[in-house]
């Protein structure tokens, strides 16, 4: 059994994704080739934004609209500390300070009701996490930004495909940053990812910066990386986007199915979805009492799972020293409890029915 099975994808989409690859051979433009700007306006317009900037990485994104929003040594950055360490890592990269805010319980997401108090002269962005596929509470968090006078940078390395409001994520702040990896939803044969805004001065400046600062060929206007997504990656997700929807729809099937399944399951409780929002499922996340038993069972029984994330980032030995290691409650409560099963759009009824039931015999101790 595949946690996600990339296998069945690629069998489904072997000739498109095969035929863009060798167009990018035969042009033997590999780098910001004509894929590149193919997929950027595509990009954009399904996110329904006015630019969309293809990058090396994810974290390259968040590093990439960081550095495009003039962040500076000390300056501080409001985010999760429950989510992959490049949300915070791209911050101390720069010379920035992470400030934690705690999650909510349910969602995982940033709780904005904790943002205000976090808000010091040096805050400078507010960055939150779209976890597990879904879109943070972002008309709160948009609105205390507002108050302050700060740009919001979404994090929406997992939920590219989800909406909020009737609003595409990636198009709901400032900017929006999201991951091409191979897992994500929609993800490539290697790394990869994008960013998203309205505002054409920043992405004037992400686009230079991506490409070491240049305006124009050996004209270096500003401070910049080596940040670009290769064209064979570009090929990739444009072959992907044929069937991007039926996969949305397929895993938004999935997630609502296994949520009903699992109601009353003893000691088996979904990540909550809020209803004005849909989720993309990145990973389908559940929480459990004796997290180390259960997985060992569900493993027993053939069925493979992974943890989103076990140490939460005031807890990481490389960021300890910025907030105190019990000051994040909820965090360390999920993080000591979360564990996700197998999700892809993929995934047959028969299997899922085969995980359903691993986890009830799990939960109940018969394994």
């Amino acid at each position: 059994m595949e946690f996600v099975d990339l296998k069945s994808q690629y069998a489904a989409l072997r000739a498109t994704i095969n035929a863009r690859i060798q167009s990018v051979l035969d042009n033997g433009q590999y780098i910001m080739g004509p894929e590149v700007r193919e997929l950027e306006e595509r990009l954009a317009a399904r996110a329904g934004a006015s630019h969309c900037i293809t990058v090396a990485s994810g974290t390259e994104a968040l590093l990439i609209a960081l550095m495009a929003l003039g962040l500076e040594p000390g300056d501080e950055v409001i985010t999760s500390p429950f989510t992959f360490v490049a949300t915070a890592e791209v911050i101390v990269l720069l010379g920035g300070k992470p400030v934690f805010v705690d999650v909510q319980p349910d969602t995982c997401n940033l709780d904005p009701a904790g943002i205000e108090a976090a808000i010091g002269p040096r805050t400078r962005a507010i960055m939150p996490v779209s976890l597990y596929g879904q879109v943070a509470d972002m008309d709160e968090i948009n609105a205390i930004a507002e108050r302050h006078g700060l740009p919001v940078i979404e994090d929406a390395a997992q939920s590219f495909g989800a909406t909020y409001r009737g609003q595409q994520s990636c198009h709901l702040s400032t900017i929006g940053c999201t991951s091409f990896f191979p897992s994500k939803p929609l993800g490539c044969y290697g790394d990869g990812g994008a960013i998203f805004t309205d505002d054409d001065a920043l992405a004037k400046a992400m686009r230079e910066i991506r490409v070491h600062g240049q305006e124009k060929r050996y004209v270096h206007t500003r401070i910049g990386v080596g940040g670009r997504m290769d064209a064979i990656q570009c090929a990739v997700v444009l072959g992907k986007l044929e069937r991007f929807d039926w996969e949305v729809q397929r895993r938004q099937e999935i997630g609502a199915r296994y949520t009903q399944l699992l109601a009353g399951v003893p000691g088996v409780t979904p990540v909550s979805i809020r209803p004005d929002r849909t989720c993309v499922y990145a990973q389908y996340t559940v929480r459990v009492d004796g997290r180390e038993r259960f997985v060992r069972a569900l493993a027993e029984q053939g069925v493979p799972t992974a943890v989103h994330y076990p140490v939460p980032l005031n807890r990481q030995p490389a960021y300890a020293h910025l907030c105190c290691p019990d000051c994040m409650p909820v965090s360390a409560s999920l993080a000591e409890r979360v564990v996700s099963l197998p999700m892809h759009a993929d995934l047959d009824v028969d299997t899922q029915d085969r995980i359903v039931e691993a986890v009830r015999r799990a939960a109940a101790g018969a394994v």
